[in-house]
């Protein structure tokens, strides 16, 4: 079997070769810390609405990921959850989740006033009006992204949040930025 669950938790997802997409047993009620990590043939992942949480790592480095749709009753996602995906594109929330969103693939706080995570894959991103911060490596390695538009509601940029982002050429901070993490920029070689 492909999957190693211990009392509700997938601790390990062991990629089978040929096996591009995968469906998330209905016993499953969290994934761990780095469960999918470095699963280079996974397309698509279907996440049951029994998982309730989401740990640290849980999909880092699938490089071929390219989305992933988050049910109703997830409460919780770990950091870096999604980090150095380089194919994902979107990051879809069900309506009914009471505690994230997504606009445009983007994952987001339920009222829309934190930026959580932006797919690796994106290439253009205007931010809402009315989200207030820049979570912490929310643009990590996101190597396409050339452009950025940040409207003057944000107030925080947090540390690493534009983390290699390779490609991205300039970006204006808008009078209302009143505090930027540490490392916010580091990696963007093309930044001018």
């Amino acid at each position: 079997m492909a999957f190693e669950i211990e009392n509700g938790v997938l601790k390990k997802y062991t990629e089978e070769q040929g096996v591009t997409e995968v469906v998330i047993p209905d016993s499953v009620t969290s994934i761990g810390f780095g469960a999918f990590s470095c699963c280079s043939s996974l397309k698509s992942v279907t996440i049951g609405n029994s998982v309730t949480s989401i740990e640290d790592s849980a999909f880092s480095w699938c490089s071929n990921l390219t989305e992933i749709k988050i049910p109703d009753g997830v409460t919780s996602i770990g950091n870096w959850a999604f980090s150095h995906c380089s194919s994902l594109t979107a990051i879809e929330v069900s309506e009914n989740n009471e505690n994230y969103a997504s606009i445009d693939g983007i994952l987001y706080s339920k009222d829309v006033t934190e930026l959580i995570c932006c797919p690796c894959a994106k290439k253009e991103v205007v931010i809402p009006d009315g989200v207030t911060s820049i979570g912490n490596r929310a643009f990590e390695d996101c190597r396409s992204l050339t452009e950025i538009k940040i409207p003057d509601s944000v107030t925080s940029i947090g540390d690493k949040a534009f983390n290699y982002c390779k490609s991205l050429k300039s970006i204006t901070i808008p009078d209302s930025i009143k505090s930027i993490g540490n490392e916010a920029f580091y990696g963007c070689k093309s930044l001018e």
